[in-house]
């Protein structure tokens, strides 16, 4: 299933098994005081069939599936979170807690739990359970645009318009490391598989590649010339994608460049980067959102430029 979030305070899920099927519509009250659930399916022109959920009152700025996929969050500009359940194509639950728009959501690698980012200055982790988040991360100046989960869910990385990464003990709340170097805002983040790198990428087209251990910025990515909205490690690590404002996906080389990052690690001043290895355009759109699928599949997401 493909997700993706939309201005009109909308947002629409694509199932790729259900391409060529008859059109059908059907209507389902949510719960929460939530607005009806519309399912639509159509074939017409060459359209996907898709499901519709409908609740948020603003844009929605992030969507992110379960790890099973049986469920769906979705965060947006009226301050909410909600939680849809892909098999009734309801809502299930809207957590209020933020006092502002939220930037960015995302499920915990075993699910149940998941953290959001927000203009409030604050990342929150929750539980599906549970209408009130059970920790409060404060510490960033300015807005958290994005959030990720460590590997082993014990660790969340932010980050945010004050141009810093944190990480953050999930059991405690604590910032446990800032991550400084970073020009711009910081719009995306990734966590190797392996847990022991973390990729950031900023307003100004830079990636920084993080050393989790020492907090050390082991190897810089100059090659985007705008914002890097979204960074994807293959699903054995051995890749780094980036996707951009400047309408390009690039293809980095983490396998052997972190191997001669550390036979140079010795040598004063080492300039080693990571191997670029492909560049692909979009032509005129802006890539925002991209996963490796299970199979390393790279799925990228954008919106057309007229």
């Amino acid at each position: 299933m493909v997700v993706g979030g939309f201005s009109d305070s909308s947002v629409k899920v694509w199932d790729m098994a259900k391409i060529g099927q008859p059109a059908k519509t059907s209507n389902s009250q949510g719960e929460n005081g939530s607005s009806q659930d519309e399912r639509l399916s159509s074939t017409s022109e060459g359209k996907r069939p898709y499901t519709l959920f409908q609740g948020h009152s603003g844009p929605v700025y992030s969507a992110a599936f379960s790890p099973f996929g049986d469920f769906l969050l979705s965060s947006s500009s009226d301050s909410t979170i909600r939680l849809w359940s892909t098999k009734l194509n309801a809502n299930l639950v809207c957590y209020k807690g933020h006092n502002y728009p939220v930037w960015d959501v995302q499920f915990s690698p075993v699910g149940h739990y998941f953290a959001s980012a927000s203009h409030d200055r604050t990342a929150r982790i929750w539980s599906m359970d549970k209408i009130q988040p059970l920790r409060i991360m404060a510490g960033h100046l300015a807005d958290v645009d994005c959030v990720q989960w460590h590997v082993n869910c014990n660790y969340i990385a932010t980050g945010s318009s004050d141009k810093t990464v944190r990480l953050w003990d999930v059991q405690t709340g604590e910032c446990i490391r800032m991550f400084i170097g970073h020009r711009s805002m910081v719009l995306s983040l990734a966590m190797s598989p392996d847990g022991r790198y973390m990729a950031s990428g900023d307003e100004d087209g830079t990636i920084m590649m993080w050393d989790l251990s020492t907090g050390r910025c082991v190897s810089p990515l100059a090659g985007h010339n705008s914002c890097v909205w979204s960074l994807a490690f293959s699903c054995e690590g051995a890749l780094l994608a980036s996707g951009s404002a400047d309408c390009t996906v690039k293809l980095w080389d983490v396998a052997s460049s972190t191997k001669a990052l550390k036979m140079d690690d010795t040598k004063a001043g080492s300039t080693n980067r990571l191997r670029l290895l492909k560049a692909l355009p979009t032509k005129s759109t802006p890539v925002y959102n991209l996963r490796f699928s299970r199979r390393n599949l790279l799925f990228a997401s954008g919106a057309l430029s007229l």
